[in-house]
C-alpha cells in the first residue's frame, strides 16, 4: 500500500477533536463486504492497511510504527467495454433478424445493453481500489492516500459516517485561520503581472512565493528541525484566473532550463501563476520531492527520504515521521509567506517579485 513504500498521492488533514474510544470498532462495523456480493455498484468499507482483503480490523491489525493504518476499499463489477459492445452488437443482430428490421431504436439498443450487463455482469471478478489512510491519535493529524476532489470528498463522507467527526484539510484558508486568525476572502493577492485577480487564489500565490524564495534565499530555519532547503522544478503548469478547468492553462515540461523558458517568462506577464510544480525540499541528506497541486494543496508522486530502518513497524514509523517533519516545514514556509503578505513590507515585496518575473533571464 502506498504509505509503507514507493511514491504515493497525499492530503493532509486534522482531525479537530477527540475520536470515540472506541473507533476501531465504529470502522470494524462498516468494514468492506464479502466479495460474493459485489455487483455493478460500487460498494465501499474499510479494511486495514496491509492489503485490501484484511477485513479484520483491530487494535492488532490496524496498527503499525505507533499509528492506525486503515484503507476505504471501493469494489464493484465492470464488463470490459470491448466485451459489452460485442455483446450488445449480436443481441442486437439477433433482433433485427427475428424482427426483420433494417436497424435497431435507441430505446431498443439501452434495453439490450442493460440485459447484457444484468445478465453477465456477476461473471466478471471484482475490481478492487481503495483510498489509504493514517492517523495519529496523539497529534489528531490524518493524512489520506489522494489527491483529486472526487476521491477526498467520498473518503471525508465516508470517515464522518463512520465516526461522526469531519477531517479538516490543511489548506490556505485553515492555515491563515490557525496561524493569524484571518479568512482568504481578507488575505491580500499577490499580483505579479497582468491584472490584479479579483479573487484570491492563495494557494497560487503560496506557489509562487515558494518559487521566489527558492531563488533568491530558500533556506528556512525550523526550531525543532533545523535547516530546509526548496527547490521548484518542472513540470509547471501556469494557469490564469478563472482557469480553474485547464481552459488557458501552459504546462511547460521539457527543455534545457523550463523555469527560464520564454513561455515561463510569457506567462508571468500576463498574469499567469503557478498551479502546479515539482517540488523538492531538502535537509541535510534528506530529500523530499513530489508534484504540489497549489489549488487542492495536495501531492502526488511525493518520495519520501530514503529511511534506514529493517522491521516493517521501524520502517513505517520513520515514514509517517518523515510525512510530519514536511508537514512542519510547509506550515512553516507558509507562515513565513503570509507574514510578507500580511505585513507592512508587502508594497515591497511585491514590488521585488515583480521586478524578479520581469528581469529573469529567458532561454
Amino acid at each position: 500500500m502506498p504509505f509503507d513504500r514507493g511514491s504515493f498521492a497525499f492530503t493532509m488533514f486534522d482531525v479537530p477533536e477527540e475520536l470515540p474510544e472506541n473507533f476501531l470498532a465504529l470502522f470494524a462495523a462498516k468494514k468492506a463486504g464479502s466479495l460474493d456480493s459485489v455487483t455493478a455498484e460500487p460498494q465501499f468499507g474499510w479494511v486495514t492497511g496491509h492489503h485490501l482483503l484484511d477485513t479484520t480490523i483491530d487494535e492488532a491489525s490496524a496498527q503499525l510504527g505507533g499509528s492506525y493504518y486503515l484503507t476505504l476499499r471501493q469494489a464493484v463489477r465492470k464488463m470490459p467495454a470491448s466485451l459489452l459492445n460485442a455483446v450488445c452488437k449480436r443481441e442486437e443482430q439477433a433482433y433485427m433478424r427475428a424482427n426483420n428490421l433494417e436497424y435497431v431504436s435507441s430505446k431498443v439498443k439501452k434495453q439490450i445493453r442493460e440485459e447484457a450487463i444484468e445478465k453477465h455482469i456477476l461473471k466478471m471478478p471484482p475490481a478492487l481500489s481503495g483510498i489509504p489512510m493514517v492517523y495519529e491519535p496523539h497529534e489528531r493529524l490524518l493524512y489520506v492516500g489522494a489527491s483529486s476532489r472526487t476521491q477526498l470528498d467520498l473518503f471525508i463522507d465516508m470517515f464522518y459516517q463512520t465516526t461522526k467527526v469531519e477531517p479538516v484539510q490543511l489548506t490556505p484558508g485553515t492555515l491563515l485561520e490557525r496561524l493569524f486568525q484571518t479568512t482568504e476572502a481578507s488575505f491580500p493577492v499577490l499580483t505579479i503581472g497582468g491584472r490584479p485577480d479579483s479573487e484570491p487564489m492563495t494557494g497560487r500565490d503560496f506557489l509562487m512565493w515558494l518559487w521566489f524564495y527558492s531563488e533568491t534565499t530558500g533556506k528556512l530555519e525550523h526550531p525543532q528541525y533545523g535547516e530546509f532547503d526548496l527547490m521548484i522544478e518542472a513540470p509547471l503548469v501556469f494557469v490564469g484566473e478563472g482557469d480553474a478547468q485547464g481552459a488557458a492553462e501552459t504546462t511547460i515540461k521539457k527543455g534545457d532550463c523550463p523555469l527560464r523558458s520564454a513561455e515561463a517568462k510569457a506567462s508571468m506577464a500576463v498574469g499567469k501563476k503557478l498551479k502546479k510544480a515539482k517540488l523538492t525540499l531538502t535537509r541535510a541528506n534528506q530529500i523530499w520531492s513530489g508534484t504540489f497541486d497549489a489549488d487542492q494543496f495536495a501531492f502526488s508522486s511525493f518520495k519520501l527520504p530514503e529511511g534506514e530502518s529493517m522491521s516493517d513497524d521501524e520502517i513505517f514509523a520513520e515514514r509517517v515521521l518523515n510525512l510530519s517533519i514536511f508537514r512542519e516545514a510547509i506550515s512553516s514556509y507558509f507562515r513565513k509567506f503570509a507574514d510578507l503578505m500580511l505585513g507592512m513590507e508587502f508594497p515591497q515585496f511585491e514590488k521585488e517579485i515583480r521586478e524578479w518575473a520581469k528581469q529573469r533571464d529567458a532561454i
